[in-house]
């Protein structure tokens, strides 16, 4: 099962998750989302453990409980919503010509 830990403090780490988690089953995945710009955690993390009734114990367990100066929020991970635009986006200018007739 994949849970989303939300409302994380910026310094908690991956091991921090792996740590708390194991408390309650075996943990097979933790990622913690950086920001790809300034490599800052981005306050969320995705759990995942194979074993329902551990996650369940998890979630029940951790949800509302401070970790590092912060309330955390755990739940079951909602599957990804599709983005518009998302498929087909490739907008390629090859062969375009601008307006005075050169390429791009």
């Amino acid at each position: 099962m994949k849970m989303y830990v939300g409302n994380l403090s910026f310094e908690t780490t991956e091991n921090d998750l792996q740590d708390l988690f194991e408390q309650h089953g075996t943990v097979n995945e933790v990622h913690l989302l950086m920001d790809r710009f300034t490599a800052k955690s981005r306050g969320f993390a995705f759990v995942t453990m194979n074993d329902g009734a551990q996650a369940n114990a998890a979630m029940s367990a951790l949800n509302g409980r401070e970790l590092n100066g912060r309330t955390v929020t755990v739940n079951e991970a909602r599957p990804r919503d599709e983005r518009p635009g998302a498929q087909g986006g490739n907008r390629s200018v090859a062969g375009k010509h601008s307006s005075n007739g050169k390429r791009w």
